[in-house]
């Protein structure tokens, strides 16, 4: 599989770790979007699209984020029950997993690597050509 295709929208803000959103095209026939480009303590990571996982109000049945202790519908108090189980049975024990799940990801290392690879080039790429400064955030632009 390669990736023909990498958008990115840069964002332009010093204090947050959130540098980029991608769109990443694979084979010219299949799109993967809200991949992140963030940074971390080690350096820039790409981080895969993500979903919170939600629970159902018992009196309304209306789906809040994990984590919350009122329903946002009715106000009821709401259980920490996981409406959507996760995929594989292992990571329930693990509370960073129920934090968000990954709706797509690359499954060998290899392939993180290259997709992580083609991912931070193209950030790279994009910053020389907006003027962006990474540390900052700021325009190198003259005024």
């Amino acid at each position: 599989m390669e990736i023909t295709e990498v958008r990115l929208a840069l964002r332009e803000s010093s204090e947050k770790r959130l540098k980029a959103y991608a769109t990443l095209t694979f084979d010219s026939c299949f799109v993967v979007r809200n991949i992140k480009v963030i940074e971390g303590k080690n350096g820039l990571f790409v981080a895969m699209p993500s979903h919170k996982p939600k629970v159902a109000c018992g009196k309304c049945r209306f789906k809040n984020d994990l984590g919350g202790r009122f329903c946002t519908q009715c106000g009821s108090p709401v259980s920490s029950q996981v409406v959507e189980p996760p995929a594989d049975p292992g990571e329930q024990d693990r509370p960073e997993a129920l934090a968000h799940r990954d709706i797509a990801h690359p499954i060998t290392v290899e392939f993180r690597q290259y997709l992580q690879q083609k991912v931070l080039a193209a950030y790279e790429a994009e910053l020389a050509k907006s003027h962006i400064h990474p540390s900052t955030g700021g325009s190198d632009k003259p005024e």
